[in-house]
This record gives structure tokens, C-alpha cells and sequence, in this order.
């Protein structure tokens, strides 16, 4: 199964998505998601221009040590690209080995350990009443699980809220230069208790909640909003504070028992080792795609698998079809999966580009049983949307002063 071709295609259906294709000699071939949001060019290129060359003549049976190879066969390790690009090309060779074999990738790992993959969905408005409405028509298509944002009066634009944009990319890349959005603590704490209160009162304790913070407390402010959650009984609170200091998490477990997510940032295991082993969450939050790959991510499950940490992997929209699909392998294979983030496979535009054999019921994905990864990508229709240029949000205090978006 020698290498033979590399291709790069970076497009727009919707919304940017690099992807990798790897066809060996026989004219196999696997496909892989590369994209880093905003920067979608950087790893085009570091792709295009320095691994590519460096796969031509190996053996695509060889993940390993293709990853090893790709990791540290590098001065310049770890980072949001280089590990978006060797996520890539491991995702392609999984899906290759998958097709060669005759098996999905969930049964190359071990098979399953239950029967589909639990999910949660977003619930979003611009008032309490409006995001427990959309709470509501997500329930009735049967998710269990919701995430709730809600906006923060007296501010134009909290996290998780895009005015009369229909998504993020919209609001991205209307703009020549990155949206501002102002933050305000003091507001957001004074708020977002009576989302939680009004939703428990509205659907009762059965279906299971949970928030994003985005990083915008420090701490001590998200020890003091783990206490104030309490009450409300939330599967977990993501991303409560910045963790480029791993001891952050140290300081808000001492002061509140509500479970704790975070990774969706990481790109290795390095990156969350302290936040695992000492036990400080509960939930880890890495993608495929930026954590390189079924490989990385596999590595990271099994650590955290140690501690009684489960995972929870990003799923965000800038995501593709490819990185949802590989994940979904990984989760209907992990013994200590927990819940899979889910925002939809894709839009009319990007199922033009992408074919993939899983589907949602009752707000789980059922994993199908096609070859390899199960996803397929169409270069003929990918040629139809080409890259727009894109920033993601950047949020300020009220006073002006830079801050975590």
C-alpha cells in the first residue's frame, strides 16, 4: 500500500474545511480534516508544501510510524497546526486501512462498547424564554442533553449569540478584520443563574444541561459560578476558565463539585497531563482533528481513562464531516466515553461536498458500518466553493481591555 498521491482542497460549502486526500498506488484512497478556524491557510500550506513531499513512497499501513514520523521527526513540535496536519494525514491512512481490511475503524480499535453515541445538542436566544424555546423543539426531536446560552443584557454579542447573523462563519466573514465583542463579568454572573433556575422549573431534572463559559472567568470567578450552579445539577460547566496554567483547574475544584470540561483547545496530551492526573475535571474535551487524529485522540482517552475522566470530544461547525466521523469511531469505541458535543453533520452546501454513512436519532449518532471512515469527499463539487477569507470573534471589557474570547 505505497503512497502515491497527496492532494490538498481547501473550500467553502458553508463555511472553510481543509481536507487531505492520500491515494496509494492501487488507487485507494483515505480522506482527512485539517482545519483550523481562521487559519485555515496555514495548515493548507504546511501540508501542501512540507508533509505531503514526505509521504510520497511510504507505506500507508505504517500509522504509526507515519505519526511518530510527522511528530517527532520535527524540531517544531505540537502547536494547532502541525498537529491539525498530522491529524489529517492519520485520519486518511485509518481510513485507508479500514478499506483494505473491510471493516470500519471501530472495529480496527476494538469494536464497540455501545451500541451509538450519546450527544448534546445547543439551545441559543437572545432571552431566557427564547433559548428554552429552542430548548423545547430539541427536546421534542429527542435530544437528552442541551447546552444553554443565553444573552447578557447590556451587551451586543455574548458568547454563543450572533444577532442576525445565522452562524459564526456569517459574522466571521462579513467582516474584513476580526468582530469585537464587549464582556462584561459582573453582567454575566448577574444572568446566567436564571437561565438554569427557569430551565429546571420548565423541563424538570430529567433532561441534562450544560453551559460554556468560554474562558472568560478567571478562577476563582468560575469556583464562585460552580457554586452558584450547584443547585441545578449540570452534567458538566465547559471551559470556565483559561487553563494554559493547568493549576487554574486546581483552584476551582477546591471550591465547587459541579463537573468540569475543558480541552477543546489542546492539541496534545502534554496539554492536559496535570488537568487528568491530579483529577481536576471531569470531562476532556479533544478533537480529532486538532489533537492529531484517531491516534492522539485514542492516546489522550486511554490516560484519561486512568483517572475516571471521560471524554467529551469539541464539535464544533468548523469541524468537517471527516473529524465527526472519526470521532464517532473513537467514541463508540471508548470505555470511558461520555458525551460527543453535535451541532449537525453539515449544511445543504457541505453535504454537496461530503457523504458519510451515520445518522442521528433521538439524540444519539448511530454509527454506520461502511469500510474505513464511512465519509467520502466530492473534488468536483469542493471546486464550487472556494476559500473565504474569515476571523474568528474578539472580545474586550467594557473598558476597552483585550480579553478571552
Amino acid at each position: 500500500m505505497i503512497i502515491s498521491d497527496v492532494k490538498v482542497i481547501t473550500c467553502c460549502p458553508g463555511r472553510n474545511f481543509v481536507t487531505l486526500k492520500i491515494i496509494t498506488e492501487d488507487g485507494t484512497y483515505g480522506i482527512g480534516d485539517a482545519t483550523v478556524n481562521g487559519r485555515e491557510l496555514a495548515v493548507d500550506s504546511y501540508l501542501r508544501e512540507h508533509v505531503a513531499p514526505c509521504l510520497i513512497g511510504r507505506n500507508a499501513h505504517d500509522i504509526e510510524d507515519i505519526w511518530q514520523y510527522l511528530y517527532r521527526g520535527v524540531y517544531w513540535r505540537r502547536g494547532p497546526i502541525t498537529m491539525a496536519a498530522v491529524a489529517a494525514v492519520d485520519m486518511a491512512l485509518w481510513d485507508i486501512k479500514g478499506k483494505v481490511a473491510g471493516l470500519p475503524v471501530y472495529q480496527l480499535l476494538g469494536g464497540k462498547s455501545r451500541q451509538a453515541v450519546t450527544t448534546y445538542a445547543h439551545a441559543s436566544g437572545d432571552t431566557i424564554d427564547s433559548t428554552l424555546d429552542v430548548m423545547g423543539d430539541l427536546v421534542s426531536q429527542g435530544f437528552k442533553a442541551i447546552r444553554l446560552q443565553t444573552s447578557v443584557p447590556g451587551l451586543e454579542g455574548s458568547y454563543g449569540l450572533l444577532g442576525d447573523k445565522k452562524d459564526y462563519f456569517e459574522l466571521q466573514s462579513s467582516r474584513s478584520l476580526p468582530p469585537e465583542q464587549p464582556w462584561s463579568t459582573t453582567k454575566y454572573l448577574n444572568n446566567v443563574v436564571g437561565l438554569f433556575r427557569e430551565a429546571r422549573a420548565r423541563f424538570g431534572d430529567e433532561i441534562e444541561l450544560l453551559h460554556d463559559v468560554h474562558s472568560r472567568l478567571t478562577p476563582i470567578e468560575a469556583a464562585r459560578l460552580g457554586k452558584m450552579l450547584e443547585p441545578y445539577n449540570l452534567l458538566f460547566l465547559e471551559d470556565a476558565a483559561i487553563a494554559e496554567n493547568q493549576e487554574n483547574y486546581k483552584v476551582i475544584r477546591q471550591h465547587t463539585t459541579i463537573p468540569l470540561a475543558i480541552g477543546e483547545t489542546y492539541n496534545t496530551i502534554w496539554d492536559c497531563k496535570d488537568l487528568i492526573q491530579n483529577q481536576w475535571i471531569d470531562y476532556i474535551r479533544t478533537a480529532a482533528t486538532h489533537a492529531g487524529g484517531i491516534t492522539g485522540l485514542r492516546r489522550i482517552t486511554d490516560f484519561a481513562a486512568i483517572y475516571n475522566v471521560r471524554t467529551a470530544p469539541h464539535g464544533a461547525p468548523d469541524l468537517s464531516p471527516i473529524c465527526f466521523a472519526a470521532q464517532a469511531h473513537v467514541d463508540i469505541w471508548a470505555p470511558n466515553f461520555g458525551i460527543q458535543e453535535f451541532v449537525g453533520f453539515g449544511t445543504s452546501d457541505s453535504d454537496k461536498v461530503f457523504s458519510y454513512d451515520h445518522s442521528v436519532k433521538d439524540g444519539m449518532i448511530h454509527v454506520g458500518d461502511a469500510h474505513g471512515l464511512g465519509v467520502d469527499f466530492n473534488e468536483a463539487a469542493a471546486a464550487e466553493f472556494p476559500y473565504k477569507r474569515s476571523y474568528l470573534p474578539v472580545s474586550r471589557l467594557e473598558d476597552g481591555t483585550l480579553w478571552h474570547w
